[in-house]
């Protein structure tokens, strides 16, 4: 398989574009949609364990509500585009979940012992997330980041079975 580079250092050609389109997508941006979406199911889950359904109202900021409550208006005023979800975790970005982490990390610490790794974690990929997301290319650092982040998904995941947390998809 040839080497894939960033088009924009090359004269213009739509195959270069496909190219790295592709390779973006096979081999980064699933990984991204991974790591956001199983934090969410994680939030979710340890926070509802530890503060109840209702726990949106009681752990989020107040700007974060807000801006999943704008985002949900957008949502709505589009009925023919595909829902994000009936939870409002699912209207905000990671850099919220993560926010959301550290904000509550008192919750998480009885669950997931390496919270602040975890913190860290997703900051490091925070700005190779939006790289990706705005259709970039991201750097040898920039992948590594977002593959360390991933492959620690089955520990994560794990330290909430092995504390019979239930798993809660939010909806």
């Amino acid at each position: 398989m040839p080497l894939v580079r960033d088009f924009r250092n090359a004269t213009f050609r739509l195959d270069r574009i496909d190219r790295c389109g592709r390779h973006i997508g096979s081999k980064l941006y699933w990984k991204l949609y991974a790591i956001e979406n199983t934090l969410r199911v994680v939030v979710n889950s340890v926070l509802t364990l530890q503060l109840g359904a209702n726990w949106w109202g009681v752990a989020v900021d107040p700007d974060v509500v807000s801006k999943a409550s704008r985002f949900r208006t957008h949502y709505a005023a589009k009925p023919r585009n595909a829902s994000p979800g009936v939870a409002d975790i699912h209207l905000i970005f990671l850099s919220d979940l993560t926010e959301i982490l550290r904000a509550n990390s008192h919750q998480f610490l009885p669950v997931v012992t390496d919270t602040n790794n975890w913190i860290a974690a997703l900051e490091a990929i925070r700005v190779p997330r939006n790289l990706v997301g705005h259709m970039n290319f991201p750097n040898a650092f920039d992948r590594a980041a977002i593959d360390f982040a991933y492959v620690q998904l089955p520990s994560l995941i794990g330290q909430l079975t092995t504390n019979a947390v239930p798993i809660l998809i939010p909806k």
